[in-house]
């Protein structure tokens, strides 16, 4: 009841500070939290209490054994957050056009971000989504699973893993995969897309060489890059 009353108030104070149609800031430590955030209709946001004006501040979540079920249904939205915690399991549903999302999953090595699942469904075109996780090599037993439907997307992961498995399912035209992963101990990603003009770059490079990876493309006038090295530092394409 206090985390309600505390995003409720915040809806309210924020209507003013920049310029959204609905807003919802947010900021929450403690472990066992269940967090579920919707949000209906156009330019909506959710970030930060630090927000102001012109600038949007991450959402901040701290602590473990979180659970997320976040919607975002419309255009031009946008989400920003910074997780930091073990055992979190997320649910994201982004369904429309010209959407940003923005994650950083533990960035200063707060708890490592291990034993988590993100799930990531997507409707749309011209989104752009980032997805950054762990600093030095923390995400163990880390699972990501992505499904897109549209075109002209642009997906951007920093994957700094020890032991992660990573699904991507892209069905559109004209959509980007960025993809760096490094670490120690190695990952799995699993690429399938169907759709033309795809362009993928891929670099993976875990210290132990135990880097895995698999692609299942459909389509024409595709442009893949794929680098593997076993220095432990990324190289990109």
């Amino acid at each position: 009841m206090k985390r309600l009353k505390l995003i409720s108030l915040v809806m309210l104070m924020s209507a003013s500070t920049y310029g959204a149609d609905n807003e919802i800031y947010v900021s929450q430590a403690g472990a066992n939290a269940n967090i579920d955030l919707e949000q209906l209709g156009s330019s909506n946001i959710i970030g930060g209490l630090d927000s102001v004006a012109g600038t949007l501040t991450p959402l901040d979540l701290d602590g473990i054994n979180l659970t997320l079920d976040i919607n975002q249904i419309g255009n031009s939205n946008k989400f920003l957050g910074d997780i930091y915690g073990d055992n979190v399991t997320g649910f994201f549903e982004f369904d429309g056009d010209s959407n940003t999302f923005t994650i950083q999953a533990d960035p200063n090595d707060t708890y490592g971000i291990s034993s988590s699942n993100y799930n990531v469904d997507v409707t749309g075109s011209s989104n752009t989504f980032t997805l950054d996780t762990g600093t030095s090599a923390l995400s163990e037993t880390l699972d990501l699973d992505w499904i897109v439907q549209g075109d002209s997307n642009t997906f951007d992961f920093d994957i700094n893993y020890d032991g992660a498995t990573n699904y991507v399912d892209v069905d559109g035209d004209s959509n980007t995969v960025n993809f760096t992963g490094s670490g120690y101990a190695g990952g799995y990603f699993y690429l399938d897309q169907t759709g033309s003009s795809r362009t993928f770059d891929i670099t993976q490079s875990s210290t132990l060489a135990a880097d895995w990876l698999k692609i299942l493309s459909t389509g024409s006038n595709g442009t893949v890059c794929i680098i593997q090295d076993d220095s432990g530092t990324a190289t990109s394409c």
